[in-house]
């Protein structure tokens, strides 16, 4: 069995943390909203590859428009409850790895408000792209591969 060795004389690096353990920089709503965009738009990919495996085209334009009326409710449902958990916790927004470092009952909502902002804005980008998608099958023509079977 091999093992890495440090070759540095230095201390080795430590995480920033608070006094509760919590891992600094604290999240911010930026940060939070462009990375739920950039996993949006993976998923409007993924869907639109996964759109394929439903062969008959009124199942497919179906599965289409469940997948953007489900995530334009949750987008909503999302960015309301997770931006108003944002606002209750403003000082006090952790990741899911500082779950460790939450000790009273109401302190899973510093960890949800960013969960719930990313994943709603996640469902805010994918709701344009199935339905884009249900808009792009449903008017295809009838022999093309878009269409379906």
């Amino acid at each position: 069995m091999t093992s890495t060795q440090r070759t540095s004389t230095g201390p080795a690096a430590q995480r920033a943390t608070n006094e509760e353990g919590v891992r600094l920089p604290r999240l911010r709503f930026t940060v939070v909203v462009v990375r739920g965009a950039a996993q949006g738009v993976a998923a409007v990919a993924l869907l639109c590859v996964g759109m394929f495996f439903v062969a008959d085209h009124h199942d497919r334009v179906t599965f289409l428009a469940v997948v953007s009326g489900c995530s334009a409710v949750f987008a909503g449902v999302g960015i309301v409850f997770g931006g108003f958990f944002w606002a209750v916790c403003l000082d006090d927004i952790r990741r899911w790895r500082d779950w460790r470092t939450i000790t009273g009952q109401t302190g899973a909502v510093t960890i949800m408000a960013p969960a719930l902002v990313r994943a709603g804005v996640l469902a805010l980008v994918l709701f344009p792209g199935g339905l884009g998608l249900y808009h792009l099958v449903d008017n295809a023509a009838y022999d093309s591969w878009l269409y379906g079977s």
